[in-house]
């Protein structure tokens, strides 16, 4: 199991293999903010965990594992985010996404995968729920 901190690292390595050109440790350490060696630290890591072959001054490459997981790594965000947003959460929904992502359980996480697939299915079960927020919202509080 990895870490929060080399799922991030991952995640984003698979995000930018999926535009089709070279992943470099330049790219990573830019799209998370970090510094070189911190990348390279996390590059070693998952070289060790066999995610991705990695030799220093040439391009990442994720191997399937870190393919597979990468694209779980990246659905589960993009699930969340949804999620946030279906139930009008008034938050800054990709921070809150990448704090929750890291500590659901699969179970939760799959309700979260399942609620959001019910409500693109049903859209007037959705509209229902967004009818009865603001309701909610203009009751006086006591």
């Amino acid at each position: 199991m990895l870490s929060p901190s080399l799922e991030d690292y991952l995640e984003e390595i698979y995000r930018l293999s999926q535009r089709g050109e070279a992943v470099r440790v330049s790219d990573i350490a830019a799209c998370l903010k970090v510094s070189l060696p911190s990348v390279t630290r996390a590059l070693q890591r998952l070289n060790e965990s066999r995610y991705i072959y990695y030799r220093p001054y040439k391009d990442i490459v994720l191997t399937e594992q870190g393919k597979q997981l990468g694209h779980f790594l990246v659905e589960r965000n993009r699930y969340i985010r949804e999620f946030l947003r279906l139930i009008g959460s008034q938050c800054d929904v990709a921070a809150e996404a990448e704090a929750m992502e890291h500590y659901l359980s699969l179970p939760t996480l799959t309700a979260i995968i399942n609620f959001v697939k019910f409500t693109e299915q049903h859209p007037s079960w959705l509209d229902d729920f967004k009818t009865y927020c603001r309701k909610e919202a203009a009751r006086p509080k006591a």
